[in-house]
């Protein structure tokens, strides 16, 4: 069964105090390091954002289907696996950023995590609540909540898409076997 190419959820925004988005925000912020020793997908999600300022309590306030709005270079710093699978434990559908680290990115992408980047994602206009629509295909972003349309996503790639729908790398590999 094909998996939805428009996906529809409650917005996150990734923001300081002061309401700015944080921008490089690293794999160690992400799934902190003392935590690497955790294999087991299901437990991996408790631990989110365990190391970023004023969002400690991410996993207790995120929702399956939630869509994340992060800043710039979301993802920066070590390869670890476990700063994109505590988002899969949390049931987190996508990821919309201006930019992320190119070995988080691969690593998402891989693990069947749809990440769109978004150059000028409007971040001022999307607030931790509204629920929107994204088009993976035209990279269309609309947000339900007030009923604006906002900028344009770079859509996904036709191999990132393949990959999303045949649920990871390895699955997709499979398929084409």
């Amino acid at each position: 069964m094909k998996k939805p190419t428009t996906l529809e959820g409650r917005v996150i925004v990734i923001k300081d105090q002061n309401g700015k988005p944080i921008d490089d925000i690293d794999t160690d912020m992400i799934f902190h390091n003392k935590h690497l020793h955790i294999t087991e997908l299901n437990e991996m999600g408790q631990y989110t954002f365990g190391n970023l300022q004023g969002w400690e309590s991410f996993p207790e306030k995120a929702k399956s289907g939630d869509i994340l709005i992060v800043g710039k270079n979301f993802g920066a710093g070590s390869s670890r696996q476990q700063a994109v699978d505590c988002f899969r434990s949390l049931s987190i559908q996508m990821i919309v950023g201006e930019s992320f680290g190119a070995i988080y990115k691969r690593n998402a992408i891989n693990s069947g995590i749809p990440l769109m980047i978004a150059p000028e994602i409007m971040i001022d206009d999307l607030k931790t609540g509204d629920n929107i629509k994204i088009n993976l295909i035209t990279g269309e972003i609309f947000n339900v909540s007030n009923n604006r349309s906002l900028k344009s996503a770079i859509p996904l790639s036709k191999v990132q898409l393949d990959i999303y729908q045949a649920g990871t790398l390895f699955d997709y590999g499979r398929k084409k076997e």
